[in-house]
């Protein structure tokens, strides 16, 4: 018990304490808005380059209050991902001290992995998937029958779509920290991980044909790095057993 803290906080503390997180977290995310909505439009301007790019240079508005609520949105989101650096600090200075020393260093990797792999996610679905798939969707414009056909995306819609991609990606690329966490909670096993592994594969393509449009690039491009990210996290949780095997024949050696 020498690993954890001194001191054990009755239940009124730990609300109170409690209270003082979510009030740093909210107070976070609430100056990253002001600051987001400040630059909405920088922010919306970034996100339609790759509309852009594939030759679409008009998004519309049908309802009054569409462009501002969108605006909104793009604070919030923006607002998000900009404080999830104090969410994830304050996350664990509530949770650190209740565990023990070996439980802050097999935890605390995970914590600041998670934004580098959503990062990852995210830029993949930005830079690659997002163009793939508006040049696979807007390539329908053209005659049809003697009738013209031409896209013209609501400025909701595409936030919407771009937005699902953005974090589809973003949370699909956290396979590994989620796999391994629950290893390391005892829920499954390595070997279990390894034997449902042609599962995992039905299950990447399934998550793919949700998140993405129904062209074959796109859900390749999500469901071919969900099972490499698989993959990674079956050898990292190799890694950790042999390190905790190794831990574990020096602590009963003699005279340890």
């Amino acid at each position: 018990m020498k690993d954890l803290d001194d001191t054990r906080a009755p239940l009124l503390d730990h609300l109170i304490e409690l209270r003082r997180r979510l009030l740093w977290c909210v107070g976070s995310i609430l100056l990253a808005f002001f600051v987001c909505y400040y630059f909405a439009e920088n922010i919306f301007a970034f996100l339609v380059q790759p509309l852009l790019a594939v030759g679409q240079k008009k998004l519309i508005y049908t309802q009054i209050f569409e462009a501002f609520f969108v605006q909104i949105k793009v604070a919030f989101f923006a607002a998000m991902m900009l404080s999830f650096p104090v969410i994830a600090n304050q996350l664990w200075q509530f949770i650190a001290p209740g565990l023990y020393r070996k439980e802050k260093r097999a935890l605390l990797p995970f914590i600041l992995a998670t934004p580098v792999l959503f990062g990852m996610g995210a830029s993949m679905a930005y830079f690659i998937a997002v163009p793939m798939a508006l040049h696979f969707l807007l390539s329908f414009q053209g005659d049809v029958g003697g009738i013209s056909q031409e896209a013209l995306p609501a400025i909701g819609n595409y936030l919407s779509f771009i937005m699902q991609f953005l974090f589809g990606f973003g949370i699909a690329f956290l396979l590994p920290v989620l796999l391994m966490l629950l290893e390391r909670a005892g829920i499954v096993t390595r070997k279990q991980l390894v034997g449902a592994r042609r599962y995992a594969i039905v299950a990447a393509f399934a998550i793919a044909a949700v998140l993405t449009p129904p062209d074959v690039g796109s859900q390749l491009l999500l469901a071919i790095p969900l099972c490499i990210l698989y993959e990674f996290a079956l050898i990292a949780i190799w890694f950790t057993e042999r390190r905790r095997a190794r831990e574990a024949e020096v602590a009963l050696e003699p005279g340890e």
